[in-house]
């Protein structure tokens, strides 16, 4: 068996036990962490992203595939490779990365998280039951060091929190005014995944 093909046997194992799969534009959550110096576009610049990916990976554990765009100057066909573990995809010429991002949205459907801040891919990729996750807000999740995530919430900023809940609700809302909408209690029991 290829190695390619065993380092991507071992992609869907710890997929399937992690049981999400994060698709990420590339060049989009680039523009928020390339601090290399180099072109956003340079091959120093996507390793370095590419090491930042492979240490989320170690971390958390889920299979990870970033899509950068090829389709000015890339190949004739789409090209794939795996490096530390994390599934690199290159569009191939006259085909956007949002092109792939959203086939392999359709593909995974709910069992996947895309990293974008991209406005069609995020409704289109939404269509197909994808949690959706700006790339800022994975960007500071790539530079977290430990599994635990970020600490306790203190009292003073929850309770400043619920006081927002509380004044989105009307008078006519029955039920407990202290507890968060079930749309934000849901994201961020998503969230916590990551």
């Amino acid at each position: 068996m290829p190695l390619s093909q065993v380092d991507s046997t071992f992609g869907d194992i710890v997929g399937f036990f992690t049981g999400m799969h994060v698709i990420i534009d590339g060049y989009n959550l680039l523009a928020l962490t390339g601090n290399t110096g180099a072109s956003p576009h340079s091959e120093m610049a996507r390793e370095s992203l590419l090491r930042l990916l492979a240490g989320y990976r170690h971390r958390r554990g889920h299979a990870l595939t970033v899509v950068f765009d090829g389709w000015q100057r890339g190949q004739p066909i789409e090209s794939r490779e795996h490096r530390a573990g994390v599934q690199v995809i290159y569009s191939k010429r006259g085909e956007r990365a949002d092109q792939v991002i959203e086939r392999l949205a359709r593909e995974y459907g709910t069992e996947c998280a895309v990293v974008t801040s991209d406005h069609e891919v995020i409704r289109a990729v939404q269509a197909q039951g994808a949690l959706i996750m700006r790339a800022a807000e994975f960007a500071q999740k790539l530079y977290a060091p430990s599994l635990s995530g970020p600490g306790p919430i203190p009292h003073k900023e929850l309770a400043e929190d619920e006081e927002d809940a509380r004044a989105r609700r009307g008078p006519e809302k029955k039920g407990n005014p202290r507890k968060l909408p079930k749309a934000v209690r849901r994201r961020s029991r998503q969230l916590k995944r990551f």
